[in-house]
């Protein structure tokens, strides 16, 4: 678990942010919503921005960037221009500490995806001309 600090160190509206990049991958945004406390991934999906520097609307943020809005319950992009969501994450309040439990490190899906397209015989634009004659065959 991440140490994030004291209840009252997160003010009621606002968000922290903590390096979890060790732990996580990503930083971490704990948010204070109505003395819930919900923390999710900070960067957001569409373009690097930290959702903690964002606007809190209810149990929403929007991005500063390019104000992709995200759950921060489910951590579910309203709509566009995200379209990936951030991961949540576990808060407990201990002893009179806030801390996030985290899971493994993030893996950054599309390297792995794109490999295994291509060894499927396609490309961004489709089939490769290899794939193409033999599924011509």
């Amino acid at each position: 678990m991440i140490l994030v600090g004291r209840p009252e160190d997160i003010p009621l509206g606002e968000a922290v942010r903590v390096d979890a990049s060790a732990d996580s991958g990503v930083p971490i945004a704990v948010f204070n919503v109505d003395g819930e406390l919900l923390a999710i991934d900070d960067t957001c999906t569409h373009q690097d921005a930290s959702l903690a520097d964002g606007w809190l609307e209810g149990c929403a943020v929007e991005c500063p960037l390019h104000a992709a809005c995200f759950d921060l319950r489910t951590g579910m992009p309203s709509g566009p221009p995200a379209k990936t969501p951030v991961r949540t994450h576990e808060v407990v309040v201990a002893d009179g500490y806030v801390y996030v439990r985290v899971e493994a490190p993030v893996v950054d899906p599309v390297p792995v995806q794109a490999a295994a397209q291509a060894e499927a015989g396609f490309t961004a634009a489709g089939l490769t001309e290899a794939a193409r004659i033999e599924t011509a065959a």
